[in-house]
């Protein structure tokens, strides 16, 4: 009963969700509409044939007789192409716009989603998932509509026929229903459990793939290997399962349809004579039954697909139906400080990372924020730009909440240069342009370029800025993956810069063509840094020391030199006093 229960919430839920979809209504009406006469045509083709076969009984061939067959036959083949072409356009049109949607919420899903589901996943709901919707509503749902008539039509006309062999063909319909929906509801089941499958195969994929020099570098390619084969075999294991389930549908309903017939052969030779029932009658009462048959046995793939469709639609939904990052906002970007105040934050529940921290970063100042790991800087970072919001207390600028604002507006004051500064997959103009709603000019691109230490060696590449970096960057040396970075929030021109351990993977001469463009664009703005090296934010209006989550020393490097043991001792083994 509780499984009866979830199918069919599950199908209000697929057909909720076809519903919510944009297609075309007009395109549909034609397409069934054609598919009708179509139908029509194909229905007209047995009692044309009964004529001609009567007649040549009668040892009189009748010419026309033969010219409208061929008429009809070629009419039924055109009006079924065409109307294939549209009901398969109004199901690409389905599909097109779940995948937009899918991809539109899933770009908009919070940095918590990210965290707690694999990359591979997500793609394979945007992806696999989808795509079986599009083969029911592309591929089978076409011949659904078409069996559906056809069998209704060939019904009729062997009512008018004869309508005792009509009978004996109908016993079929609730046997073959007996053996198909016990089955079905086991195959939605596989089918769940096997896209589930596939999500996390797919998931596992784009982890490995993604980090593969992380894999060879430490030889990790048998242990991978193994965790990759558990995966596949227990696809494989799905797969049978289907198999078995399939092995026992199509023969049955083909072994019931084939007794069928066999019972109206013997039947309507018996009929035949007795000269109850004419030649070119039986012989339309039996294209009649293949016009039946046929699209039964079409049914049952169907019916395994529509199950499968079902399954992938539970998946989909529960994305759609994920709350998106707060995006909008109704105060403007005032002028002011940043202030934390009283501000904690836990990943989990009663795991906090930041305890109550207060500070304020005062417009074109400098702010560090040093001490041992794992104390809560990077944290800090992620609040500001809002991938999380705070389990307690307020982050406001200028005495405006920051969730008040437009997420847009305020990351758009906000640039971000990390010590792993991702590039994405294209060229260094495409790198450096990112994220900007109007492509800038390739002099206003230069510039920037220059006043990171880019220009130079952009230059000497053969492509210069049409050069293809590779996946995540990996062409460029780490120097000049930063700098490329540098450079695009120069050309963003933030008026909050957060640079998170921008210098530390770098060698001393890569440092200091970094140092002097971040000097450059630090010029004018409220900048707040992480920093291990204390060498690096000496100068910095002022350091705030993180420990576990706490701020236990706020204060300029001499201030906390004095004040501040731990910090004191980190200064001394840095070698500074």
């Amino acid at each position: 009963m509780e499984s009866e229960l979830k199918t069919k919430g599950s199908m209000k839920e697929f057909f909720g969700l076809v519903r919510q979809l944009k297609w075309s209504k007009g395109v549909t009406v034609i397409a069934l509409v054609l598919a009708l006469f179509s139908t029509a045509a194909s229905l007209a083709i047995p009692l044309v044939t009964k004529v001609l076969v009567d007649s040549l009984a009668e040892m009189a061939f009748n010419w026309q007789t033969a010219v409208f067959l061929f008429t009809v036959f070629i009419l039924q083949a055109v009006l079924g192409g065409v109307s294939y072409y549209l009901l398969a356009f109004v199901g690409e049109t389905i599909v097109a716009d779940l995948r937009g949607k899918l991809w539109r919420k899933v770009l908009r899903l919070p940095v918590p989603y990210y965290d707690e589901n694999e990359t591979g996943e997500t793609m394979s709901r945007i992806t696999q998932d989808t795509t079986i919707l599009k083969q029911l509503v592309s591929e089978h749902l076409v011949s659904f509509i078409t069996g559906i008539i056809s069998i209704i039509g060939a019904v009729a006309i062997l009512l008018y026929l004869d309508w005792k062999m009509t009978l004996i063909m109908l016993i079929s319909i609730p046997v073959s229903m007996a053996i198909i929906f016990p089955l079905g509801r086991i195959m939605h089941k596989i089918a769940k459990a096997t896209q589930g499958e596939m999500a996390k195969f797919s998931g596992h994929l784009g982890r490995v793939l993604g980090d593969i020099r992380l894999v060879k570098a430490y030889r990790a390619e048998q242990n991978e290997g193994v965790k990759g084969e558990k995966a596949i075999h227990s696809l494989f294991s799905f797969g049978l399962k289907e198999a078995r389930i399939q092995a026992i549908i199509s023969p049955v309903m083909t072994l019931v349809m084939m007794s069928i017939l066999v019972v109206i052969l013997g039947y309507g030779g018996a009929q035949v004579s007795k000269n109850v029932l004419s030649p070119g009658t039986l012989v339309a009462i039996i294209f009649l039954m293949f016009q039946i048959i046929f699209p039964f046995a079409q049914m049952a793939q169907v019916f395994t697909v529509f199950q499968k469709a079902v399954g992938a639609t539970e998946r989909i939904q529960q994305i759609l139906r994920m709350d998106s990052e707060r995006a909008e906002g109704f105060a403007k970007v005032p002028n002011g400080g940043l202030q934390f105040e009283s501000v904690s934050f836990a990943y989990e529940s009663g795991k906090d990372v930041l305890r109550g921290i207060s500070f304020e970063a005062k417009p074109g100042t400098v702010t560090a924020f040093v001490g041992p790991s794992g104390g809560g800087k990077t944290t800090v970072f992620s609040l500001i730009e809002r991938f999380y919001l705070p389990t307690e207390g307020v982050i406001s600028i200028g005495g405006t909440p920051i969730s008040d604002i437009a997420l847009s507006d305020w990351r758009k004051r906000i640039g971000y240069v990390s010590q792993e500064s991702p590039l994405l997959s294209g060229t260094i103009l495409d790198n450096i342009a990112y994220g900007l709603e109007e492509r800038p000019s390739l002099e206003e691109v230069r510039k920037a370029a220059e006043a990171a230490n880019a220009l130079t060696f952009i230059n000497e590449m053969t492509d210069g800025f049409e050069t293809l970096v590779g996946e995540r960057g990996m062409k460029l040396s780490g120097g000049q993956r930063q700098r490329i970075a540098i450079a695009r929030a120069l050309l963003h021109d933030p008026e909050i810069l957060l640079l998170d351990e921008a210098t530390s993977n770098l060698d001393s001469g890569s440092e200091t063509h970094v140092q002097e463009a971040l000097q450059r664009l630090m010029e004018g703005r409220t900048t707040l840094i992480i920093a291990h090296r204390l060498s690096t934010v000496i100068d910095a209006d002022q350091l705030i020391f993180l420990e576990a989550g706490r701020i236990t020393g706020i204060g300029t490097h001499e201030e906390l030199f004095e004040t501040h043991k731990l910090y004191r001792e980190f200064a001394e083994g840095q070698g500074l006093s």
